[in-house]
């Protein structure tokens, strides 16, 4: 059953970040969590600690700190839409975020979509109005375990360095 869910988590960014991620939505563990990334099976964190060679933060406090250590802004493309549960395939009536606005705040250099639907989304939505390409990246969701494995995802996410490499974080 599709459920209508709007976004309530806030953007993380600030005026150092360099790039942007932007996954789907928040699945229902992310809000009940009420921070990014929320259910335990998803490999996000561990896969950021993996690529920058740090220890993977547990807590709201060590992520955003990480985050903004790492000058990386994380956001989602979706405002609002019908979803069921955290299935991107159910996403019905999508509407995004003001991800221009979002821009204007920080010197980013490039946008990174997580996951097959964010880039579609983004791309369909956002792009025209943005004029930036964003990078597609493999979703670090359990659901996408078996064809990446969390050595591919590291391996995919290294990529987020090229875009920080004069940055000392």
């Amino acid at each position: 059953m599709l459920e209508t869910v709007t976004h309530s988590l806030a953007p993380v960014i600030d005026a150092e970040s360099r790039i942007l991620l932007l996954g789907t939505m928040p699945s229902p563990k992310s809000r009940e969590t009420g921070f990014y990334y929320g259910h335990p099976q998803n490999q996000f964190w561990n896969v950021l600690a993996a690529v920058f060679d740090t220890g993977t933060p547990q807590s709201i406090p060590e992520k955003l700190a990480f985050l903004h250590a790492h000058h990386i802004a994380l956001w989602d493309v979706l405002h609002s839409c019908e979803i069921k549960g955290a299935e991107d395939s159910s996403i019905q009536n999508p509407v995004v975020h003001d991800i221009r606005s979002l821009l204007s705040k920080a010197p980013i250099r490039q946008i990174f979509t997580t996951g097959k639907k964010a880039t579609a989304l983004y791309t369909k939505y956002c792009f025209p109005d943005t004029q930036r390409e964003s990078i597609y990246l493999p979703s670090t969701s359990a659901a996408n375990r078996g064809r990446f494995p969390f050595t591919a995802l590291v391996t995919e996410y290294s990529i987020l360095r090229t875009y920080l490499t004069d940055v000392t974080p």
